[in-house]
């Protein structure tokens, strides 16, 4: 990619060194992977802050700049511009005024997109500045009615933009009571619509005795959203079921599906769905795979610079294996695909399989794991030795079979990544070891073993400084000499910006062990993991709540927030 395929906002920062030009091209690259704007990726990148870019974009084309947060949505002249335009180009229209219509845009370069305006609507379009975080929460409030209503048009076995994940899913015939109840239909979609807008990584459906609610999580917390009316609570799992492809008479076992909801022309999020039949009646997950919310900036993983330079060493060898460890939901996928991200390059064959597959990454071979067609892990990799691979990654290694061929794999030229469950880096070789996995196959293939956890970080807007007894800080890991006085800790207040939970985003702290001589020689006379941690330690390693307590004395968290997430 050269300097004219950038974004012509891009440039400008370029040419006006806001930006350098290689960061703004990863940046482009992004973007066009996930079907959003340069300038969503920017914010996304933390380069540039949203008003930073507005006020840039103000002095250089010489527009005015809005606040939006002192519009409503209601006031906003509706059907004037096309959906397209508005969601995937982010252009909301704002006032009409005789011939003139004011645009607001983050983007004041897309003169292709104003023309199209101008040539639709025979109005003169006078484009306004505005900041790009409050641009995509008013557009999302904006396309709301024409997102539900496309949904409300969709035929039921047809659905237009749902697109189905599983075609050898029984299909549900056409007439089935309860499930195109319009009140059910515009309540789930709207459910749907605000959690993709207000960052949720799951929606929870849960029947009780005496209420129905629905939960988002969010920055790894679940908070109650609604309680719709008991009543309905087999119209609503009907819905769903219906639109993810499951039988909607089969209520007494668990089922599992999926679906893809249309945003825009460029822009779409997959929905992985799972029923579980309960008490009181089905309880449904919805788990939102969004590839564009998940930054693969090795920069913004919150990475301490001696742990990043350990990873990027040896995912740059030619061969072995690289683990990832960690619970269910403490970012290990995204992590994986960085590295896969910086390896993704025209001479390198790069192979993955996953259950599912999370992030769509262009130049990847990404195949979905289906054990009821026999497609399993081990096949999968068996398959990829014969594909000839430069980097494969298993989505976890469950079992030997799977564990004995990725060893193989890495030890026959390939460098291989994968996850494990367990609660820290020594355990994984254990782990390994309790599969039946020889111990120089393990001493002979494992570069690095990683272990990580998610912590919220505070909400910049209203986190205070907070007074910490010595004692606590002691207790809670801090060496003496690190309590000199020369930082401070930080606490949460909250606030509308964080939703008064004093906490807006995650970051990840880590556990990074390299595999080194003095480390095979322990494996290969048998040490357990406390041999392995104690010896780890001595040669540097960084542990998990160290890693956090870091994050502490920096103000990125809170001390209470550390002793949650790495209290084992």
């Amino acid at each position: 990619m050269d300097a004219a395929s950038i974004s012509g906002l891009g440039r400008a920062l370029v040419q006006s060194e806001h930006l350098l030009v290689q960061d703004a091209e990863s940046i482009q690259r992004q973007a066009q992977a996930s079907g959003i704007t340069f300038v969503e990726q920017l914010v996304l990148s933390k380069k540039l802050t949203p008003l930073a870019i507005a006020k840039f974009a103000c002095s250089m084309f010489g527009l005015p700049l809005l606040d939006l947060s002192t519009v409503s949505s209601d006031s906003l002249p509706k059907g004037v511009v096309d959906d397209e335009l508005v969601a995937g180009k982010r252009l909301l229209p704002l006032y009409k005024r005789g011939t003139r219509l004011f645009v607001g845009t983050s983007d004041p370069t897309q003169t292709a997109a104003f023309h199209a305006i101008t040539f639709k609507t025979g109005l003169t379009v006078d484009v306004v500045v505005v900041e790009d975080d409050k641009l995509g929460k008013l557009v999302g409030r904006y396309s709301e009615n024409a997102a539900v209503a496309a949904f409300n048009s969709m035929a039921a076995d047809e659905f237009g933009e749902l697109e189905i994940a599983d075609p050898d899913t029984e299909a549900v015939p056409d007439g089935m009571p309860d499930v195109d109840d319009a009140p059910v239909v515009k309540f789930v979609n709207k459910i749907l619509l605000d959690a993709i807008n207000g960052g949720a990584s799951d929606i929870h459906f849960e029947p009780y005795e005496r209420f129905y609610r629905v939960r988002y999580r969010i920055d790894g917390n679940l908070k109650e959203i609604v309680q719709p009316p008991l009543a309905i609570k087999e119209k609503i799992a009907s819905r769903i079921k219906v639109v993810s492809r499951m039988d909607i008479s089969e209520k007494r076992v668990p089922q599992d599906g999926r679906l893809k909801l249309k945003i825009s022309s460029t822009k779409a999020i997959d929905f992985r769905v799972s029923t579980l039949p309960t008490l009181y009646g089905e309880k449904i997950v919805m788990r939102i795979l969004d590839a564009s919310a998940a930054s693969l900036d090795i920069e913004q993983l919150g990475f301490e610079p001696s742990q990043k330079a350990l990873l990027l060493r040896a995912i740059e060898r030619p061969y072995g294996m690289v683990l990832v460890t960690g619970p269910t939901g403490s970012g290990k996928t995204v992590s994986l695909y960085t590295c896969l991200n910086i390896l993704n390059k025209p001479d390198t064959n790069i192979s993955t399989a996953e259950d599912p597959v999370e992030i769509n990454l262009p130049g990847i071979n990404q195949v979905n794991v289906n054990e009821r067609a026999g497609l399993t892990f081990a096949s999968a990799l068996r398959s990829f030795l014969r594909q000839d691979p430069d980097v494969i990654m298993v989505g976890e290694i469950r079992d030997f079979e799977t564990a004995d061929i990725s060893i193989k794999a890495a030890q026959t030229g390939h460098m291989v990544f994968s996850t494990l469950h367990t609660n820290n880096a020594p355990a994984t070789l254990t782990r390994l070891l309790n599969m039946g996995v020889a111990p120089f196959n393990i001493a002979s293939s494992v570069l690095l073993i990683m272990a990580q956890r998610l912590a919220r970080k505070l909400c910049n807007h209203c986190k205070k400084p907070v007074d910490i007894p010595h004692e606590a800080l002691l207790r809670a890991g801090f060496a003496e000499e690190e309590l000199d006085g020369s930082w401070q800790p930080y606490g949460p207040v909250g606030c509308d910006e964080c939703r008064g939970s004093g906490y807006k985003g995650r970051t990840g702290i880590y556990e990074v062990m390299p595999i080194t001589d003095a480390m095979v020689r322990l494996i290969m006379s048998d040490g357990n993991a406390i041999d392995i941690a104690d010896l780890a330690k001595k040669e540097g390693m960084v542990d998990l709540r160290h890693s956090g307590l870091l994050k502490v004395k920096r103000g990125v968290t809170s001390l209470t927030e550390i002793e949650a997430v790495t209290n084992e």
